[in-house]
């Protein structure tokens, strides 16, 4: 069964390739959607996926890109 999630990213996001990089994670977890910058310097993340795998993207949004 296919979940979908709204996220807002908050912190030190933009300018960090935190988009790019959480498209290559949803890419290896088979999860599709998109990415934006907000003007509020937040990132929004639509996304939709199997549940474990929303579970591992929610899990690196916490910790973003290296």
């Amino acid at each position: 069964m296919s979940i979908h999630l709204n996220i807002k990213i908050y912190g030190l996001v933009q300018g960090v390739f935190f988009r790019a990089t959480a498209k290559e994670k949803a890419d290896s977890l088979s999860i599709t959607g998109f990415a934006k910058n907000m003007p509020d310097g937040s990132v929004f993340i639509e996304v939709e996926g199997e549940k474990k795998n929303l579970d591992k993207f929610v899990k690196w949004c916490h910790i973003g890109p290296s």
